[in-house]
């Protein structure tokens, strides 16, 4: 894949979440474009197979980290890590991400700590620590993915609408201050894409697919690099993102109310 527009001084792309799903093919596509990969994930073995499998396919250098992103100094740990190895990061895509779906209750604490952990506290202190060093280089680019879901804040996906609507904020408002210093940060708010990350069975995803409902991890990837080489601050791919928010502002609370009663 060949990034138009790309900053000929950009060698190094760090990519969490990189060793599964949209984070491997970011990862593969950044390394087809012939920038170094660092990946960064908490699934040691996965991670080291598809660093492997991505060093025998491209003639790069890609690096496996392994780290849990979740903890509460994941960033300073990431950073300081890229320091002593003398890794310069000139792209950062923070792509992982957690998902779970039920009515909110004591024991799930922890795994909302956990949740905004991994999808606010950690992206937010990677973008100011990598971003400070692409500010003082004069180039860079950050790429945060959130998604549809932050203008859709609704029963079972409670936590994760919240921390995907703080990304959306953060990433336009960090991007008017990165970009007088040539840094993009571009976030991007994709609909429903085919993932494991949703716990959908395969043929409900191919079902999707084929009827044009949900997208494949590839076309939101191309997109994604595409609007992030032009530094564009919030990508919106799809239609499913125009027609779906404007429909469900007209259900009345009733309505949504009956709906979470039969998902639930």
């Amino acid at each position: 894949m060949k990034l138009r527009r790309l900053n000929a001084n950009c060698k190094t792309a760090l990519v969490t979440g990189g060793c599964s799903g949209m984070g491997l093919i970011f990862a593969r596509k950044l390394a087809e474009a012939g920038l170094d990969v660092v990946i960064v994930s908490n699934r040691e073995k996965e991670l080291q197979e598809a660093a492997d499998a991505l060093s025998a396919q491209f003639p790069v250098k890609v690096t496996a980290h392994y780290q849990d992103l979740a903890a509460p100094d994941a960033a300073e740990q990431l950073y300081a890590w890229c320091q002593a190895e003398g890794i310069c990061v000139d792209i950062l895509i923070n792509n992982a991400g957690m998902f779970f779906f039920k009515e909110l209750e004591a024991a799930d604490v922890a795994r909302v700590g956990t949740m905004m952990n991994l999808h606010n506290l950690t992206v937010v202190k990677n973008s100011i620590l990598f971003g400070d060093e692409m500010k003082h280089r004069g180039y860079g680019y950050i790429l945060n993915m959130s998604s549809m879901a932050a203008k859709l804040p609704a029963p079972g996906i409670t936590i994760y609408a919240a921390t995907k609507a703080f990304l959306k904020s953060f990433g336009k408002s960090f991007s008017f201050e990165m970009r007088p210093y040539g840094v993009g940060v571009t976030t991007v708010c994709p609909a429903a894409i085919a993932t494991p990350l949703y716990g959908l069975r395969e043929d409900l995803l191919k079902f999707g697919v084929r009827i044009g409902v949900i997208h494949t991890p590839e076309w939101l990837v191309n997109r994604a690099l595409r609007a992030m080489t032009r530094k564009r601050r919030v990508l919106r791919p799809g239609l499913m993102n125009v027609w779906l928010p404007a429909a469900l502002a007209l259900f009345p609370g009733k309505a949504e109310t009956l709906l979470w009663e039969h998902f639930k």
